[in-house]
């Protein structure tokens, strides 16, 4: 059986879960995790599934029957899913939104080699202001010989140009 990545964005509306579920369920599919939201109007949607070899297109042609849905649909890469997972850790940030935040932490991530495995973001007022604050959470896979000490460390070192605090 084959493993599906599937993108899917559109208009968000009532039912666009169920759709999905029964063109994977239909097609003999195994909806094994996504990743689901509304974002600006829209809904957005990351799904992993496995679904019979002859059945690719016939899902494929389902899938894009869903009115108004974009749906992009790509082998999963076997290598990656068998990959050993790296060590995780957790970024929790927090400050005066601004452009540029998430270019500057995410440049020092790469710089460490370090996978951003899940990034949730959001602007919000502040409490008891008209602020608004950026808050981040993120799933980090640290590489070998990368210490969260030294990461931690290379981000507070950003952390004040950016005015946000880092943990």
């Amino acid at each position: 059986m084959p493993n599906l990545v599937m993108t899917i964005i559109g208009p968000d509306k009532p039912g666009i879960v169920e759709a999905f579920a029964e063109q994977v369920a239909s097609h003999n599919g195994n909806w094994l995790e996504s990743r689901m939201a509304h974002l600006g109007g829209q809904f957005a949607g990351l799904l992993h599934l496995s679904v019979p070899d002859g059945q690719v297109d016939q899902l494929m042609a389902g899938l894009r029957s869903v009115e108004g849905m974009e749906v992009h649909l790509q082998t999963a890469n076997a290598a990656t899913s068998s990959a050993p997972k790296l060590r995780t850790a957790t970024l929790d940030l927090v400050g005066h939104d601004r452009p540029g935040i998430v270019r500057a932490i995410s440049h020092v991530l790469a710089e460490y080699g370090v996978n951003v495995e899940e990034l949730e973001t959001a602007v919000e007022s502040a409490p008891m202001s008209a602020d608004l604050l950026f808050k981040a959470t993120a799933t980090l896979g640290l590489p070998d010989g990368v210490s969260v000490d030294d990461l931690r460390e290379a981000l507070e070192t950003i952390a004040s140009d950016l005015m946000v605090t880092v943990e």
